[in-house]
């Protein structure tokens, strides 16, 4: 009884060492078909042409929070709104300022026109005063020698200023100025005779140098 149990040992020995065998064959096996496939791998690395590198992608710009631009844009939007204020205000002080001024230069615009008006009045008043005292003047003047002699009137007037003789002759009428014209020399008379006609045209048309007087 003893004998079976040990060849059932022997066997089954031999069947775990032939199994063994078999598991270190095939892991030998195993490995040289590991390390071919290895070497036909690093081969075919090594033969195959190397990829183009793809370039790294660029960095990110960086994006403002939009929370921050929204708390920025009203901030300067009243900032422009105020200077924009500002600058209306200025101007319409400026505005004011030179209505203001304006208005004063009228005032004394004003006033300087009232005085010149009265200053015209004044010497319109004065000249109409010089000019009645100098016709009566002349009036009385003409009156004197009208009642002269003509030959005495005329010898005061041969020496008398042209221009005297001239007035009072061209004021007096025509019978009273004729035989006094007519008493006077002849160059005076002449002389008179010629500014007389001159003076009754028009200040273009007058000839009056060259006149002999004596």
């Amino acid at each position: 009884m003893r004998r079976p149990a040990t060849l059932i040992f022997a066997g089954l020995a031999l069947a775990g060492l032939a199994k063994g065998g078999l598991s270190i064959a095939e892991s030998g096996y195993l490995g040289a078909d590991v390390a071919s496939r290895s070497e036909a791998l690093s081969y075919a690395a090594q033969a195959a042409p190397e990829a183009p590198r793809t370039p790294p992608a660029p960095a990110a710009l960086p994006v403002a929070a939009p929370a921050e631009t929204a708390c920025e844009m009203p901030e300067e939007m009243l900032a422009a709104l105020t200077r924009e204020r500002e600058l209306v205000t200025e101007q319409q002080a400026e505005l004011e300022q030179r209505g203001s001024e304006i208005e004063l230069a009228s005032e004394q615009l004003a006033a300087e026109t009232a005085r010149l008006g009265e200053l015209k009045s004044d010497l319109e008043a004065l000249l109409a005063k010089v000019a009645a005292a100098q016709t009566s003047d002349v009036d009385r003047l003409v009156a004197l020698y009208r009642n002269m002699k003509p030959k005495e009137a005329a010898l005061i007037m041969d020496d008398l200023d042209i221009e005297v003789s001239v007035m009072v002759l061209g004021t007096m009428a025509e019978r009273d100025a004729a035989p006094i014209l007519a008493k006077l020399s002849p160059v005076r008379a002449r002389a008179i005779s010629q500014i007389i006609l001159e003076r009754s045209k028009l200040p273009g048309d007058q000839r009056l140098e060259g006149i002999q007087l004596n």
